[in-house]
């Protein structure tokens, strides 16, 4: 089974069981319903044929609301049973004791529309007399939803008359059939983008559910203008009519062409091949605006005006292709901080609490001596940093792909550029001291016993060895040892050399010549240090086993983030990039300073 696509039926409240929260529903009547795909307009029929679908699939599977399935919130209720009538797949559905409203609005009338989700395994296509139909003659449902508004006008409301006779209660009548009739009639009519007078004359001849339906269907195939277009629900995961939806199936397209080793989902690979020109007179025939004689400029310039299509596609591919250069990045200092997450912009106050305290023997009455945790506090806030650059209207005739990429390309290593000198600069502020934290003292200072003096401090055993035993001696806020583990060797560029000679595994001659930090230290280089002082280099504890340097995006905003309109101040289209990001230092004890400048 392949693509998910949905039906909408309408449901009505003569079948409801208020007290057992139960009501059936028809999800399919095998009316043809009309569709759209890249070759234009068919009419898809699902096969009742008992050999065609999975009835035993139906029994339990979720009701849903509005296809939505985020949270258990969006599960209104169960199917309990399913089978197939002379009025089509009917479907029983058992509502949740949560959802007393939405048993309130089916009794009422209001809620009258349900959606099956399914997915289709074989299609048999035929064409009669210039139209062309798809059967769906292998499918499967995998979801029921409650939705505003049906499509397959021709399936009947649910009522007792329409029920198997056991299923009927006494006292409990079928409603005025051809009143039922009638409106459906109007509900046909209008779903095939006719106006009432159509309808009326319709139900003054008294026309059954087939005529009526049939009439719909000519009148469909005889309206050029194609007047269901947006009442079509044909979807892969969600409606063609979306234009997010299809313009990032276009997006991951483009992207392909941009980066050929991406794997296109199946929804995005009909459009892998077409020209952003190709591309504008797709969305222009989707939208029902003729592009008959348009030039490829001509095709652009109407896209750029009339809709919104060319912002989506080209910020998907920007987006895309912006987090794959963004990952890709030299890390540099951003590597030795804890990547978290700030909800707003105001003041991040992190608290830190001390080592727990020392176990005591417990004395022979049973009582237990109690103990206190040490606390400090560092906070630091995020910020908002972006730019706006626009891709021109001559870009996009040229399908000039290379604009695109390279755009990308640099918006993502400008993002990782800047959180890595954001941190450069706050590890290197106050002189090189680092920056003050809440005790009134810089992260580095010779209190702390985090700080050598020698500004010609060689990167070499004896001095490694100390700044070791420095780190492994150290003491949390309520004085204990905490023993911490040195993990990085941070160095400038001109200092790479000397740092790997250092770390370097040798094959010693004597005991004595065995090198014992050899594989015990992973080297990060980063040549911004460069700037600030080629002599100071650090030792660093893993950020994932002792606080020290700390970043954060804002909360659902991790990383550079793209948006993107169709340009105002320029012909074209306009792309943001947009960084929620800040840092701060919430300890000290992970982190050892050797040199001065």
């Amino acid at each position: 089974m392949n693509d998910l696509l949905t039906r909408r039926q309408p449901i009505g409240p003569a079948t409801l069981n208020r007290e057992a929260r139960t009501v059936r529903v028809t999800a399919s009547t095998g009316a043809a319903v009309t569709r759209r795909d890249i070759e234009g307009p068919f009419m898809e029929v699902l096969s009742l044929d008992p050999a065609h679908v999975r009835l035993e699939a139906l029994r339990g599977l979720p009701v849903l609301d509005g296809h939505r399935k985020d949270t258990m919130g969006d599960v209104v209720g169960v199917v309990t049973d399913a089978g197939l009538d002379g009025g089509g797949l009917w479907v029983d559905v058992k509502i949740s004791a949560r959802r007393a409203d939405l048993l309130t609005d089916i009794e009422d009338g209001i809620a009258r529309s349900v959606s099956v989700g399914y997915r289709v395994g074989q299609w048999q296509e035929s064409r009669s007399q210039g139209v062309r139909t798809k059967t769906a003659t292998r499918w499967e449902p995998v979801e029921v939803s409650f939705v505003p508004l049906p499509a397959d006008a021709g399936a009947t409301v649910r009522s007792h008359s329409d029920m198997p006779e056991d299923l009927q209660t006494p006292g409990n009548p079928a409603p005025d059939t051809r009143a039922a009739v009638d409106a459906n009639i109007r509900t046909i009519a209008t779903v095939c983008g006719q106006d009432a007078a159509f309808a009326d004359s319709l139900i003054a001849r008294g026309a059954s559910l087939e005529e009526a339906r049939a009439a719909g269907f000519a009148a469909i195939m005889h309206d050029s203008v194609q007047p269901i277009r947006t009442e079509s629900r044909v979807s892969v995961g969600a409606s063609y009519d979306d234009p997010a939806v299809r313009g990032g199936w276009m997006g991951e397209a483009l992207y392909t062409r941009v980066n050929p080793a991406h794997q296109p989902s199946e929804a995005a690979r009909q459009y892998v091949g077409l020209t952003i020109p190709e591309m504008g007179r797709e969305v222009l025939r989707l939208r029902g605006v003729s592009t008959v004689g348009l030039t490829p400029e001509g095709v652009i310039t109407r896209a750029l005006h009339t809709t919104s299509d060319f912002a989506i596609i080209l910020g998907d591919t920007v987006g895309r292709t912006t987090r794959q250069a963004y990952q890709a990045a030299p890390a540099g200092v951003r590597t030795l901080g804890r990547q978290t997450t700030a909800r707003d912009f105001r003041a991040k106050h992190r608290v830190q609490l001390s080592e727990a305290p020392t176990l005591e023997k417990v004395n022979e009455h049973g009582e237990f001596k109690a103990g206190t945790l040490a606390e400090a506090s560092e906070s630091y806030k995020v910020d908002t940093f972006g730019r706006i650059i626009g891709i021109s209207r001559q870009a996009l005739v040229n399908d000039d792909l290379g604009a695109f990429s390279d755009l990308s390309r640099r918006f993502g290593e400008a993002a990782a550029a800047f959180e890595n000198q954001f941190l450069t600069d706050l590890l290197t502020s106050n002189a090189g001291a680092g920056p003050t934290l809440s005790d009134g003292e810089a992260l580095f200072h010779a209190s702390r016993g985090n700080k050598g003096n020698d500004a010609a401090s060689p990167i070499d055993v004896p001095v490694l060895s100390g700044a070791r035993l420095a780190m492994r001696l150290r003491k949390g806020l309520a004085g204990n040892p905490i023993n911490v583990q040195p993990r990085y060797l941070l160095v400038p560029a001109n200092r790479e050399t000397e740092a790997e000679k250092a770390l370097a595994q040798i094959t010693a001659a004597t005991v004595d010549a065995v090198n014992p930090l050899a594989g015990k230290l992973e080297l990060i280089v980063d040549s911004r240090l460069d700037a600030k002082s080629g002599l100071r280099w650090y030792i660093v504890a893993d950020p994932a086993t002792i606080d020290g340097l700390e970043y954060a995006y804002l909360e659902g905003a991790a990383g550079p983030q793209i948006e993107s309109r169709n340009g105002f101040e320029v012909d074209g289209v306009q792309v943001k990039i947009r960084l929620d990001f800040g840092a701060g230092f919430v300890d000290w004890r992970g982190w050892h300073q050797i040199g001065e400048a």
